[in-house]
Formats: structure tokens, C-alpha cells, sequence
């Protein structure tokens, strides 16, 4: 079948493969709509005549399902203790749940430019314990805990609050150590040996998605990661061995791990077939958990195996070795703007040898082209003949037909690779280049970057050698640079501004192949010159 396509028809073949697989890989992942965590207020009582703390609103506890019927606000009445330092507010509700993560530096503003809400307002929260008992558990959901302390500081440390929830026949204890990185320590404790589980808790829901997945995972010590995506958790699934669970959108999760090998780990789904996770806890149970953002830094110096909490998706293989390089170059460069183009030379360094003999394939497919064509007059009718003719021609000129394709097909997973980095990558959150952009982590506002890019593009396209023949695919492939350009549009500015450098990567190696195939072709005419005038 190949044998049968001319050159063009392969080329445009590779190009139209490549869109497509871009544009399925949005349809698999498409933008998820906003949804701002917006805690909802609730009016004051005019009168208090209790002085024992509020509870929230029971949830229905007969079965693991999470309806929603209980999803419950959190408010000012519950609130039992506040954690706080330069960074977050950190809140437990007198159900003894974290209820509220507040973040408090402007870079992970939410798009009404809002300090970004870690715990949703509505739903399971962290460290809800739930009793196998349905008479035990009505009660423990309306009895109150208490706390030792209400107000906890953690800029410079830690610092231990104890809650203690008493029951009719049972006393409930949680010891919680809370970390200025955000992580915590906790330990609960039953008087009694009951069964009971322990909650991780909705996602954070502060992100606008950009085609990541966001849903639940479970990393186990054999290192296999198991990811069950929003409104596609099925059936209930139990885990063992498990290092970590996370809930997670694209820049954050509420992750619990330090789990013994013999914990059990369910995942279910709720009315909206998103996952829901718990541990089946022991009378004594000892874990602990991080609430925040999948900062690479900050997950690593507290524990290495928080790190696998980053999810790269299928490019994982590819994707974490091209973060930590393009970390250390954040390291030497310090912005990560100017990382980004670095990395890009690399890559590009790397692939020169691919993509130079892609080029000068291109350009012998050029010079023979007038050849093939002149076989196919010759031959026209008789196709067999046809091919053994050009195949010929492309052996006896050192011509690869699918060279020109082969490079930009293999380039595609690098692409992609980085693609995922830069999605991913909680770090370019405010994190500026210069000029006009200010956070490589949104798109380009002022729509310079995109323009750039496909300009850049089409500039590339006029130095590239080209031999069309069918003058629809010519014109299809000369509006790339347009569908591109608009479909770059919405992406992070740090995915378009690699995109844009590695086609000023392409330009600048362009010119230098034309330049050394014309110095080649004028040496050869001079030297075909000299022969004839020695002849006569």
C-alpha cells in the first residue's frame, strides 16, 4: 500500500496523523468546566442557648455510598480548631473532619482571583469516621468533639492538638501533629475495639481543568498506579500493599499514606460515579496525610514517596525523567520561562541527528522530484512498473521516501511527554517569563505567544522543501499553521512558548541544511563545469 503513495501523499499522510491524534487526545480529555469553591454562608441564630458546640448535619450512614442528599456545608458553628501559618488556614469541624484548607498565597488564586479552597464545601471530608454499627454511628454523628486547643500556629514548626469524642459506650481520640509544609500525623484511637473506617475525602475542585485527568488514585509498593477518573468509577475495589491514596485535580490533592501492608483500601463510587475512598481502620491506627498543591519540592522532603501523587498519565515513563531535568534547570536559570527554552535546545540537541536526516531526506525528494514525475508519464497506466521505477530512482539518489515523516512521527511522543510535564507542573503557577507573561501556567492573554507560534510555523513550512503535486493538498497543508494557532490559543502559555522555540529550533536548522545542501549542489554544478571544459 505504502508503495503505491507517492511521497506527498505519505507526508500528508504523517501531518494529518498528527492532528488527529492531538485532537483525539482532547476529545479523551476534555476541559472540564470550572467550578469555584465558594463555601456557603449560613444565616446566625438569634439566640444560643447551648454552650456546647454545634455538629454539622448528620450523613446517612447506611451504607459507603455518598448521595447527594449529604452534602452538608461546613460553617463558622462547626468550627472546633483553626490551624494557621503564613500559607494556609487549615480548619476541623466538631466532627472532628478537616473541614476547610484555605491557601493564602495569591498564585493559586482562583479564577475570581479568590484564595483557592482546598476542601470542597459540600460532601465527605478528611478524617470522617465512619462505624460498621449503624446504632453506634447515629449517635457519634451528633455528639460533638472536643479539643484540647482552638488555635494551633505552625509557621516555624509543628504543633499536636488531641480531639476527643465521647460516646455512651465508646471514647473516640484523635491525635493530629500539624506540619508548616502542610502535611500531618495522626493517630485515632477507640477505648474499644469497634470497626470502623476513616474517609480521604472529596478532591480539591479550584483548578481550571486543561485536559488532566482528575478523579482518585492508589499507588501500591509494587509501584503500580491505579487511577480511577470522575464519573467513571464503576464497581467497589479493595487494595493492599498500598503506599498512597490521593484524591486529585490538576495542580492539587488531599493524599493519605504511611499506611501497614495489611490495610485495607476501598475504593466506591457515589450518585455521580465519582470515586470515593476509605481505610478500614484498626483500634489503634496510625497515618498520615498531606492537603495542598503537587509541588514537586515540597512532597519530596516529606516524603520521596509522595512524588508518585503527580500524575503524567500514559507519558509517565518520559514525563518524570524531562521534569526533574527541566527542575534542575529551574535550579541554574532560576525562572522557569528561560527553563523551558533550555530544555528545548536539549531535546532538540538530542534529536538532531533524526530530524537533520529528515531534512536532507526532504530536500533529495525535491531534487528528484521532476525525475518521478517523468517516470510516471513514461509509465502511466502500468503501476507496477511505476513504483519499480521510482523506487529505483530514490535508491540510486540515496532518497528515503518516508524520511521527512519518520522524524515528525517520533517526535510526536516527546511532544507529548512535555505536554504532560507542563500541564502538570503545580511550579509554573504564577510563575512569570518576562515581559507580558506573568504565569506560564494560563494562557496568553494578550494572544501574542499563540500568534508567534503559528507564525513561526508557517515560516518554517516556506523553508521547508515541498514537491506537491495535488494543489488541495497543498492548500491544506499551508492552513496548518492557522488550525494550530488556534488551537493553541487556550493552552498554558509555557506548553506555546516551547512550541514556539522549538519551531525557532526548526528555522534556525532549516537554514542551515538548505544552506549546506545548496553549497553541495554548487559545488557539484562547478565541478561538472571543470569536467566538460577538460573534455573540450
Amino acid at each position: 500500500m505504502l508503495e503505491k503513495m507517492t511521497p506527498n501523499q505519505r507526508l500528508m499522510i504523517a501531518i494529518v496523523l498528527s492532528v488527529l491524534f492531538f485532537v483525539a487526545y482532547t476529545a479523551i480529555f476534555p476541559p472540564e468546566q470550572p467550578q469555584s469553591a465558594k463555601v456557603e454562608q449560613t444565616k446566625t441564630q438569634n439566640s444560643q442557648t447551648s454552650s456546647q458546640p454545634q455538629v454539622s448535619k448528620a450523613e446517612n450512614i447506611v451504607k459507603h455510598e455518598i448521595s447527594t442528599d449529604e452534602k452538608n456545608p461546613a460553617n463558622s458553628s462547626t468550627t472546633l480548631v483553626t490551624v494557621k501559618n503564613s500559607k494556609f488556614i487549615l480548619k476541623l469541624d466538631t466532627l472532628g473532619r478537616i473541614s476547610s484548607k484555605e491557601l493564602l498565597q495569591e498564585k493559586y488564586n482562583d479564577k475570581n482571583n479568590k484564595h483557592a479552597e482546598l476542601i470542597p464545601p459540600n460532601g465527605m471530608k478528611p478524617l470522617f469516621v465512619r462505624f460498621l454499627d449503624s446504632t453506634l454511628n447515629e449517635e457519634a454523628i451528633k455528639v460533638a468533639y472536643t479539643a484540647d486547643l482552638s488555635e494551633l500556629s505552625v509557621e516555624d514548626g509543628s504543633q499536636k492538638v488531641t480531639l476527643t469524642q465521647k460516646l455512651s459506650s465508646l471514647t473516640v481520640t484523635k491525635e493530629i501533629i500539624f506540619y508548616a509544609d502542610g502535611h500531618y500525623d495522626a493517630k485515632v484511637s477507640l477505648s474499644d475495639d469497634k470497626r470502623y473506617v476513616v474517609y480521604l475525602g472529596e478532591r480539591p475542585r479550584i483548578t481550571e481543568q486543561m485536559m488532566t485527568v482528575s478523579g482518585a488514585m492508589i499507588y501500591t509498593d509494587d509501584k503500580i498506579v491505579t487511577i480511577i477518573e470522575d464519573k467513571k468509577a464503576d464497581a467497589r475495589k479493595s487494595f493492599n500493599a498500598v503506599e498512597l491514596i490521593s484524591a486529585f485535580d490538576q495542580y492539587s490533592a488531599s493524599i493519605m499514606y504511611g499506611f501497614s501492608k495489611d490495610t485495607n483500601i476501598v475504593v466506591e463510587k457515589d450518585k455521580e460515579n465519582n470515586p470515593v475512598i476509605y481505610f478500614e481502620a484498626l483500634q489503634n491506627m496510625p497515618f498520615s496525610g498531606y492537603i495542598g498543591q503537587k509541588e514537586y519540592k515540597t512532597l519530596n522532603s516529606i516524603n520521596p514517596v509522595l512524588t508518585n501523587a503527580i500524575e503524567y498519565g500514559w507519558f509517565t515513563f518520559a514525563s518524570k525523567p524531562l521534569f526533574q531535568l527541566l527542575s534542575w534547570l529551574h535550579g541554574m536559570f532560576g525562572n522557569w520561562g528561560w527553563s523551558i527554552i533550555a530544555l528545548t535546545l536539549i531535546i532538540r540537541v538530542i534529536l538532531y541527528p533524526l530530524t537533520y536526516k529528515g531534512m536532507i531526506s526532504m530536500q533529495k525528494m525535491k531534487d528528484i522530484a521532476p525525475q518521478v514525475k517523468a517516470v510516471q508519464a513514461k509509465y502511466k497506466g502500468d503501476p507496477q512498473r511505476v513504483n519499480s521505477a521510482v523506487m529505483d530512482l530514490y535508491k540510486k539518489h540515496g532518497a528515503n521516501p518516508l524520511g521527512g515523516c519518520l522524524p515528525m512521527l517520533l517526535q510526536i511522543p516527546v511532544f507529548f511527554a512535555i505536554y504532560r510535564v507542563l500541564l502538570n507542573a503545580v511550579e509554573l503557577q504564577g510563575a512569570s517569563w518576562m515581559l507580558w507573561v506573568e504565569d506560564l501556567s494560563r494562557m496568553d492573554s494578550t494572544f501574542i505567544l499563540p500568534i508567534l507560534m503559528g507564525a513561526s510555523m508557517y515560516y518554517q513550512q516556506r523553508l521547508t522543501p515541498s514537491n506537491f503535486t495535488d494543489p488541495l493538498q497543498e492548500k491544506v497543508f499551508k492552513y496548518l499553521p492557522v488550525i494550530f494557532t488556534f488551537f493553541f490559543i487556550t493552552f498554558p502559555s509555557g506548553l506555546v512558548l516551547y512550541w514556539f522555540v522549538n519551531n525557532l529550533f526548526s528555522i534556525g536548522q532549516q537554514f542551515i541544511v538548505n544552506q549546506q545542501f545548496k553549497n553541495a549542489k554548487d559545488l557539484e554544478i562547478a565541478a561538472h563545469k571543470h569536467a566538460e571544459k577538460k573534455d573540450d
